[in-house]
C-alpha cells in the first residue's frame, strides 16, 4: 500500500476551474483501485506553525501499489482534462510514503 499526500496552491480566482478538474479526477481514483482518505481546504485558524503557505487543499490518497497509481496518473480521460488543472495549479507538494 502506498500513500500520496498532495499540498495543492492554485492560481488566485481559479477556484472553479480547479475543482472542474477534481470533479473529474477524484472519481477516477476508485477505478484503480484508490482511495480518497482525507480531502482537506485548511484556513489560517487552523495554522500553527511552519515555513510552508497555507494549500487550498491536502488531499490523502491510498493506492495498493506503485503500478495502480501509474496507471490512475496516465487515465486517459483523466488526461482530457489536465488544461483545466494546468490552470488552476500554481504548484503542488507531491509526498508519497508507507504507513509505518
Amino acid at each position: 500500500m502506498i500513500y500520496i499526500t498532495q499540498l495543492i496552491y492554485i492560481h488566485e480566482g481559479q477556484e472553479h476551474t480547479f475543482h472542474q478538474f477534481e470533479d473529474v479526477a477524484i472519481p477516477l481514483i476508485a477505478k484503480y483501485n484508490g482511495k480518497l482518505l482525507l480531502r482537506l481546504r485548511p484556513s489560517a485558524g487552523q495554522y500553527i506553525a511552519g515555513e510552508l503557505e497555507i494549500p487550498y487543499e491536502v488531499h490523502l490518497v491510498s493506492f495498493p501499489g506503485e503500478e495502480e497509481f501509474n496507471a490512475f496518473k496516465l487515465d486517459k480521460e483523466r488526461e482530457k482534462f489536465l488544461h483545466l488543472k494546468d490552470a488552476a495549479v500554481k504548484k503542488m507538494l507531491l509526498v508519497q510514503g508507507s504507513a509505518l
